[in-house]
């Protein structure tokens, strides 16, 4: 990501994560909350192994990630994850998948994350997909 583009949802979603210093210590910064946060989400880490590029406790970060996702969901689902509200609106949907996959009266796709995995015994090619590997897929919707 960009810094303009950081510094962009920053500005959105720092009110909803924003905390405040006490007397016996100072809050975690919404920045480092973002940072962490992005950092979780594009590498997969744990947040065992993120506690020390992120000098954040995993115990605050199993409380940071969630609350700073749910932020940054609330803040651009508007935005971003908007669904439609009117007839015209779903056969404009519809029209996007048919002139760009050729695919009429289609509202919505899904698609798949394939990860690796050791197939069972016996399955023969089941689980063995194109790439030449064993795989399970996780699905993830479109509109």
């Amino acid at each position: 990501m960009d810094p303009d583009t950081f510094y962009k949802l920053l500005a959105k979603v720092q009110y909803r994560i924003e905390k405040q210093d006490t007397n016996m210590r100072d809050s975690i910064s919404a920045l480092a909350r973002l940072e962490a946060t992005l950092l979780f989400l594009s590498t997969g880490a744990s947040y065992s192994s993120l506690q020390y590029s992120t000098r954040i406790s995993k115990q605050s970060l199993s409380q940071i990630v969630p609350d700073t996702c749910q932020a940054i969901y609330d803040e651009l689902k508007d935005e971003y994850l908007q669904t439609p509200s009117t007839p015209e609106k779903w056969k404009s949907v519809a029209d996007g998948f048919n002139t760009r996959w050729n695919f009429p009266n289609c509202l919505g796709s899904i698609d798949g994350k394939h990860i690796a995995i050791t197939a069972r015994a016996g399955s023969g090619s089941y689980y063995y997909n194109y790439k030449g590997n064993y795989t399970g897929s996780w699905l993830i919707g479109h509109m």
